[in-house]
């Protein structure tokens, strides 16, 4: 059925409909297994998580090693594979496994959401959704001299420009000189914020602040699927925190979590965590369920999808129950997270990727 009408061979969110309609129609002959036994794709009969296990006990470190020592039938894989093995090896491994860059989608390539004309998004970084004049005037100049057919505020607290041209990227990001927002990929998105006490008669702690700490604390940091944060100065919930992967509530004694939210195809409202009492509390416990998101979430599954596939209980167990492992988890975030750096600078300062966005203008001139 991915074959011959693509349905459920992109976000997924269809597929249960599609696995509905193959039992009704076939019965018993359906080939339908929850996604911890299905195979990673037409490439292996292996299951994301025996993939998972090979590489960390065999600490396979690239994908062509990762496809030769698990007999992958197709010598080159997939594209539903290659991105999955390329992050379970970097996520595994990080400083070890060397990052496939034909490993990634269009959009994690050129480091810009494609759009439906082939045009890109570029969305720089405002930390905690907090801007200057500065910044502003840069993205305004850059809107007029690229001639930017539509800018746009995001519902993450940012700023979009929607149709540039492929060979303009380099020169956009650099006259931008802001940090890359990492609005197209499998990543930290964004950390929404509301004003707090600060300004906000209603708030009850500074969430501006914790907001901008957290998402520059987490910037850079790959994942299974997108991952989102809010934190919210009190129950109010200006920041829309109850359906964030980590919502964060202020409250007169401190901070309250929440996990697994979802503002996506299907609403979910995130499960109340842990309370704790300062900033720096808020930062480990979120931290440590991430990493173990990271290390045990299959690729391309929402926080909320993995929650309800493990169980909110067995999460409380390991971050909440387990001290020593939830500051390990905490740990290993901020090591892996060492080697990640600004996405958009890698490229502007890689001559050969910078040329090969010149040999792309070259190739799509209209013969006259």
């Amino acid at each position: 059925m991915k074959k011959h009408t693509k349905a459920a061979s992109s976000c997924g969110s269809c597929a249960g409909l599609v696995e509905q309609i193959l039992m009704n129609t076939v019965g018993g002959a359906a080939d339908v297994k929850p996604k911890s036994e299905k195979a990673i794709c037409g490439c292996s009969d292996l299951n994301h998580g025996q993939v998972r296990q090979a590489i960390r006990e065999h600490h396979l470190l690239s994908v062509a090693e990762a496809m030769q020592f698990m007999a992958w039938s197709t010598p080159n894989g997939c594209s539903t594979c290659r991105p999955a093995l390329n992050y379970y090896l970097i996520s595994t491994w990080p400083g070890e496994a060397k990052d496939d860059p034909q490993s990634r989608f269009i959009n994690e390539r050129a480091h810009a959401n494609i759009q439906k004309d082939g045009t890109f998004s570029v969305v720089p970084r405002m930390f905690g959704g907090v801007t200057n004049a500065a910044e502003l005037r840069r993205i305004a100049d850059v809107a007029d001299k690229y001639q930017v057919p539509l800018v746009k505020v995001t519902g993450g607290q940012r700023i979009d420009l929607l149709g540039i041209r492929k060979e303009d990227l380099p020169a956009v990001w650099k006259d931008l000189d802001m940090p890359d927002g990492h609005a197209y990929g499998k990543s930290i998105r964004t950390v929404k914020t509301c004003v707090g006490q600060e300004f906000c008669r209603f708030g009850t702690q500074n969430s501006t602040q914790l907001g901008i700490d957290l998402e520059k604390a987490l910037f850079g940091m790959y994942s299974p699927h997108k991952v989102k944060l809010a934190v919210s100065a009190c129950p109010r919930n200006c920041a829309e925190s109850g359906i964030k992967d980590v919502g964060i509530i202020g409250v007169d004694s401190g901070w309250e979590l929440y996990i697994g939210g979802n503002g996506g195809i299907k609403t979910e409202a995130g499960e109340f965590f842990v309370k704790v009492k300062t900033e720096g509390d808020v930062a480990e416990y979120s931290f440590a369920f991430l990493q173990l998101y990271r290390e045990e979430a299959f690729y391309l599954e929402r926080t909320v999808h993995y929650m309800q596939r493990v169980g909110l209980d067995y999460i409380k167990k390991i971050v909440l129950g387990d001290p020593l492992r939830r500051k390990e988890l905490h740990q290993r975030l901020m090591f892996s997270l060492s080697f990640e750096g600004d996405g958009w600078k890698k490229q502007i300062a890689d001559q050969a990727l910078k040329k090969e966005y010149e040999t792309i203008r070259l190739q799509t001139i209209e013969p006259a």
